[in-house]
């Protein structure tokens, strides 16, 4: 049985329906692609991104704001969404595991991300989060929200931007070792986790959005699995990406993806992350990483499709 931390991006869980009964098909299609690793023997552990879904949320809070009810911050409104998508994907997967009659307990847990409360990416907002915007309405969004940052992100629109510090410890990561040695199948870290700093004995929630991709390769260290997979929407890892010359890469090594990165190829906000995050995970644990299409597990699972990315 293999331990595999799956690393679900925001296509797994919101298209241009917003609404809950649209996203919970969207997660309920995904469940049924998740559910081949467990039917192939897998001990899965799932995390998931939540920008769309915690930028939305974010604004429903300001738009409803007033003395008797008061808008939640962005920390809580990160823990809110993790409780959301998680109760859709427990739903999801159950539903998949009975038709398949497959017996196996699924369990969504709050999860807690220490930072540094110096990492200089508080100085620096970079994480997209919320719906996209043109260029026409970014004025009237600056007017209303001066203290916001927007930003053109990967030519799909303008997004407000928060901080997005490094993970350090996943604070749960102990009972979630618990939880997987135990066959059940954790739904963790939704998100990367909700951004805390430690005082003492005391955790405190800080404004900012951590990047699921690095939080599920410190996930994946912390409990010792034996493949991170990471699935977004595109089918893998390309050079010159968009340009008449781009080449997909089916196997490669983590030393040779350092060059590339070094070199600036990947775009930051998007595929970069993502090979840091694989890469990080082969340096440290030596055991593979793959980067594909969700709509490809089952292709991932036989080592047809995606790109490997090994220690040698």
């Amino acid at each position: 049985m293999a331990k595999i931390v799956v690393a679900l991006g925001g296509n797994a869980i919101l298209s241009s329906d917003a609404s809950a009964k649209a996203q919970m098909e969207a997660v309920r299609k995904t469940a049924h692609e998740l559910v081949n690793f467990i039917k192939n023997g897998d001990q899965l552990i799932i995390t998931h991104g939540n920008g769309p879904q915690v930028g939305n949320l974010l604004l429903q809070q300001m738009n409803s704001d007033s003395k008797n009810n008061p808008a939640m911050p962005l920390d809580t409104c990160g823990a809110m969404t993790q409780g959301s998508i998680g109760y859709w994907f427990e739903n999801a997967l159950n539903t998949e595991l009975a038709e398949n009659k497959i017996k196996r307990d699924v369990i969504s847990i709050v999860t807690q991300t220490i930072v540094d409360e110096n990492d200089p990416a508080f100085k620096k907002p970079s994480k997209p989060i919320g719906p996209f915007y043109t260029e026409e309405e970014v004025k009237k969004i600056k007017d209303d929200h001066p203290d916001w940052q927007l930003v053109e992100d990967s030519g799909r629109g303008y997004r407000r931007v928060v901080p997005s510090p490094k993970p350090l410890v996943i604070n749960e990561y102990e009972a979630i070792q618990k939880v997987v040695e135990a066959g059940i199948v954790p739904i963790v870290s939704g998100g990367g986790g909700i951004p805390v700093v430690k005082h003492g004995d005391q955790l405190i929630g800080k404004e900012a959005v951590i990047d699921k991709d690095f939080s599920a390769s410190k996930i994946a260290q912390l409990v010792k699995a034996d493949e991170l997979i990471i699935l977004t929407s595109v089918g893998g890892v390309f050079y010159n990406f968009g340009k008449p010359d781009q080449k997909e890469v089916k196997n490669v090594t983590a030393s040779e993806l350092h060059t590339h990165i070094d070199a600036h190829e990947f775009a930051a906000g998007s595929m970069l992350p993502k090979v840091q995050a694989a890469v990080d995970f082969v340096d440290q644990t030596g055991n593979p990483a793959v980067i594909g299409a969700l709509e490809d597990v089952s292709e991932i699972i036989k080592g047809t499709e995606g790109t490997k990315i090994t220690a040698k």
